[in-house]
């Protein structure tokens, strides 16, 4: 089992603000469902054009004991669904540490309404019993997406917003 930690992920030796590209927030772009709505980003520079990213936490939906224990709980718990409900895995998950959580993340080939097909990497991570789920997704590459994605992850206002949003707050 791979785990991947910021630190281990080629290319990403540089500065934090030129890690971490730049990131627009956006309106959440999802209907409402039982869960409370994230907080959506663009990425319009630094190597991540276009990626967009969905975030959100999902208090008291996870496993208190095992937290994501495999790749059909990062299908069936990330917010893929919503974005195409035409997705595909292409390869196994592997586990990720972000933000001082653990989880898993996993690539996927989407294939969008207007028949565009895009990449996307799902990521959910779990503490205590509580989730916080995020969909990185564009017309790149996966791998592109998932770093940007990372990075961004783990500057410091969304290590906050995330851990208020798993607090309640």
């Amino acid at each position: 089992m791979a785990l991947i930690a910021l630190g281990a992920l080629p290319g990403l030796r540089v500065h934090a603000t030129e890690r971490a590209g730049h990131w627009q927030e956006m309106s959440w772009p999802f209907p409402r469902d039982g869960w409370p709505a994230g907080r959506a980003f663009r990425c319009t520079a630094g190597g991540c054009d276009g990626v967009e990213l969905y975030v959100r936490a999902k208090r008291g939906f996870c496993n208190c004991d095992t937290g994501v224990a495999d790749d059909d709980e990062v299908d069936r718990v990330t917010d893929i669904d919503l974005i195409s409900p035409r997705f595909t895995p292409v390869a196994p998950g592997e586990a990720v540490s972000v933000a001082a959580m653990q989880g898993r993340i996993r690539h996927y080939d989407l294939d969008m309404p207007d028949g565009a097909r895009h990449a996307a990497a799902g990521l959910a991570l779990s503490r205590r019993c509580d989730l916080l789920v995020a969909v990185a997704q564009g017309a790149g590459e996966a791998n592109a997406a998932q770093r940007a994605a990372l990075v961004f992850l783990e500057t410091e206002e969304m290590k906050q917003w995330m851990a208020a949003a798993l607090d309640g707050r």
